[in-house]
């Protein structure tokens, strides 16, 4: 979702580059972003997700490596829920002279650009207009909006030959499912996944294809067991750029709120989104979509993990709805 705002910043003089510091599971989807020139790998002492380290090692090394960088701007790219001065100290620290960002906190000289943080207090933006709108107040805009990803042309055989093999798209409709999604709270229920797989392909003679980590075999097995009809499983036989390359082919694209479905926008492929009422500012940017969720008076929880136990914001939406939105999405396309 930030890619439209990195965009902005490409093509905001000739000739400039762009290098995105981000962690490893980032890195893996800029390499496909084709705005973004180099990445840098970093597992940022400040993020849930990094490991405790024993010292500072790891950060002082890529402190130095920014100075022999000599980069001319940081750009910091958070969430409303993030603090961006971390990664502004660090930037001061390499020497990058000039910084920006959104900040709660008196900043004072540890950036040189900043705008005042008012989510959510004052409203909730789309991620991508967030970025966007921050970017914008440097002088960085772009006329094109839409996420950015590039498919390569290896990932898009390798696709082709597995469809081909398996006989799939050869004669009549078919879609993507991919019922994961790394929050709890997100997560469609399996038997209501099965439902509706089940309809698609006995009342409507789809063929389905379940793709997912390999995380997620057994989430793939219970789907394919309680749906009782024949499904394609793709589960953890793909690398990000296959799986691109799969959501870039197929009809339709079911999910949850989750990564791929903005991978499927960034590619211009319907979704179904599967929508927990967790976050508002997350949903299918710019793509032909239908979103689905249950309204509830504890919608917008900000929570992994659904605070009252009963998943009532996806549990309400019924299978029916489900089918009869990816029929809706093929018929348009």
């Amino acid at each position: 979702m930030m890619t439209p705002a990195i965009r902005a910043l490409k093509t905001g003089r000739p000739g400039r580059r762009i290098t995105l510091l981000t962690s490893p599971a980032g890195a893996a989807v800029a390499r496909l972003v084709p705005e973004v020139d180099d990445v840098l790998e970093y597992e940022a002492p400040w993020v849930k997700a990094t490991p405790a380290r024993p010292d500072s090692a790891a950060d002082q090394a890529l402190i130095r490596q920014l100075r022999v960088a000599r980069f001319d701007a940081a750009v910091i790219f958070t969430t409303f829920s993030q603090s961006s001065l971390p990664a502004a100290l660090l930037c001061h620290f390499a020497n990058i002279p000039l910084r920006l960002a959104y900040s709660r906190e008196k900043v004072y000289g540890l950036l040189t650009d900043w705008v005042p943080e008012t989510e959510p207090q004052q409203g909730i933006r789309h991620e991508v207009q967030r970025q966007l709108d921050l970017v914008a107040t440097v002088g960085a805009r772009t006329k094109d909006e839409r996420l950015s990803l590039g498919v390569p042309d290896q990932a898009l055989e390798s696709v082709r030959r597995v469809l081909r093999e398996r006989g799939i798209g050869a004669q009549g409709p078919w879609a993507v499912l991919h019922p994961g999604s790394t929050a709890a709270s997100r997560r469609y229920p399996p038997e209501l996944y099965a439902e509706a797989a089940r309809q698609l392909v006995v009342e409507h003679g789809w063929q389905l294809v379940l793709t997912g980590d390999d995380g997620e075999r057994g989430l793939a097995d219970e789907i394919s067991q309680r749906a009782g009809v024949p499904l394609h499983d793709l589960t953890g036989a793909l690398s990000l750029a296959e799986l691109a390359a799969l959501i870039a082919a197929t009809p339709v694209f079911i999910t949850n709120n989750t990564g791929p479905s903005h991978v499927a926008a960034a590619l211009g492929t319907p979704v179904v989104c599967l929508y927990a009422l967790t976050n508002p500012q997350h949903t299918p940017w710019q793509v032909p979509s239908r979103v689905l969720s249950n309204d509830v008076p504890c919608r917008w929880c900000f929570r992994s993990v659904c605070p009252e136990g009963h998943h009532a914001c996806l549990r309400g939406v019924p299978p029916d709805a489900v089918v009869s939105a990816a029929l809706e999405l093929v018929a348009w396309r």
